[in-house]
């Protein structure tokens, strides 16, 4: 089940993503409307942009994000059908910083395969809300300003 962003979230570990999808749409320069959460295990997130990429001109982009792969770019389809990633972030941490995912969308937007992944990295197992919102709440602490 997907849950809009204004809905309040009871548990802290979903408070905490959306205060990080907040820091990261906001780097982006769009807003929180363009989010939804799903907190289902793995929890995830779905951030639409209002772009197009080289290569793909018939389809809108989207990020996404869970708490197992972190960062991952991915096209809308036209037929409804699940979304195709194209690259993921990948790196240590599934909460990178907001100009880390800034400087992804950046590269994709330029076609520079450099940065990112095709292949979808294993960085942690989903493993409840409670481990979350420790990772959450310790990327906040030690996120640079």
């Amino acid at each position: 089940m997907t849950a809009s962003l204004h809905i309040p979230a009871g548990h802290p570990a979903l408070l905490r993503l959306r205060g990080y999808l907040a820091d990261v749409t906001n780097a982006l320069g769009i807003g929180l409307e363009s989010c939804t959460i799903d907190p289902d295990t793995p929890v995830s997130a779905y951030v639409a942009l209002d772009e197009r990429l080289p290569g793909y001109p018939d389809h809108d982009v989207a990020l996404l994000w869970d708490e197992t792969h972190g960062w991952a770019a991915a096209l809308e389809t036209h037929s409804g059908e699940d979304l195709i990633v194209v690259r993921y972030l990948g790196g240590a941490t599934i909460t990178p910083s907001p100009a880390r995912v800034t400087r992804f969308i950046g590269a994709l937007r330029e076609d520079d395969n450099r940065i990112g992944l095709l292949d979808a990295p294993s960085i942690r197992t989903a493993a409840g809300l409670a481990e979350l919102d420790a990772i959450l709440a310790n990327s906040a602490r030690t996120a640079p300003t």
